[in-house]
């Protein structure tokens, strides 16, 4: 387990709600790790045939506006900022570039923009970015009671990303004295599996053992790493449904970007978008290792 928390955060923000609450976080987060604090606003101008070079101006204004107002933010409240950028462009791929190029361990975004219209292009932002990053993202939402965390729900299916994002969250919440559960969901044998093809039910409880065993051993690599004991839980069912009952309000939900396996990747990458699309509160994805 890696000892050191990501050297550089990007928060991506757009003045919205969800954006602030995301902002509250990136201050906690990097004045506690010592990481580096980050700043992107990406603004796009919608392109006319009669578009005049003063309303573009006026947009870039406002766009600098809304960045500013963060900075000052995050400064009014004891945090430091090590760089702000403003672009113009589509902003998936401003702010993955930018992330990129500044090498970020973690992007934290807001799930919802601002107004009706600026909530479905800020959502679909979100998942832009969960989707595209080659670095963990700490998707915002549920207002003022969702940070600071009080606890983490790690969804663990034995692959890497899982690990990873498990170690990241269980070290994001430990400031907080956040309680941690650990989740491995086993898939429910249908009832004519069982009787018609005589599966042995030693067999199953071998196999639960097993998973329970790997449980542990993940729980005690987090406390020897952070002092930090989870919770274990397993469940059986739907992966996501699991995770979403297991999380309470004022709660993160971690879970990797992908399973193992060509046919777990399908399975279990859906995992990741329906939390993302149902959870009431924050999410933290961590793609599998190497993506680029």
């Amino acid at each position: 387990m890696a000892s050191i928390f990501p050297a550089r955060i990007l928060l991506a923000t757009d003045g919205s709600e969800d954006a602030t609450l995301a902002t509250r976080a990136a201050v906690e987060i990097s004045k506690g790790s010592g990481s580096e604090l980050h700043v992107v606003h990406a603004w796009r101008a919608f392109p006319s045939a009669h578009f005049e070079a003063f309303l573009r101006a006026q947009f870039e204004q406002e766009a600098q506006e809304v960045l500013d107002d963060q900075v000052e933010w995050i400064e009014d409240a004891g945090g430091t900022v090590a760089g702000a950028r403003l672009c113009e462009g589509a902003p998936v791929d401003e702010i993955l570039d930018l992330a990129e190029e500044l090498a970020a361990g973690l992007v934290l975004v807001g799930s919802r923009g601002r107004g009706s219209i600026g909530r479905l292009l800020m959502g679909s932002v979100s998942e832009g970015v969960v989707h595209g990053a080659s670095c963990p993202v700490l998707v915002m939402r549920g207002g003022e009671q969702a940070w600071p965390p009080r606890g983490v729900v790690i969804g663990d299916d034995g692959s890497e990303e899982a690990k990873e994002a498990g170690e990241l969250a269980a070290r994001i919440g430990k400031p907080f004295d956040a309680r941690a559960l650990l989740v491995r969901v086993h898939p429910r044998l249908p009832e004519m599996d069982v009787e018609e093809r005589g599966f042995d039910a030693r067999m199953v409880d071998d196999e639960l053992r097993r998973e329970e065993q790997a449980l542990k051993t993940r729980a005690k690599e987090i406390e020897d790493a952070l002092g930090v004991r989870p919770r274990i839980e397993i469940a059986a069912g739907d992966p996501a449904a699991s995770l979403l009952e297991a999380a309470a309000k004022g709660t993160i939900i971690a879970v990797g970007s992908r399973g193992l396996g060509a046919v777990q990747r399908v399975r279990l990458g859906s995992v990741s978008t329906k939390v993302l699309h149902a959870a009431e509160g924050p999410v933290l994805v961590c793609p599998r290792p190497g993506k680029s």
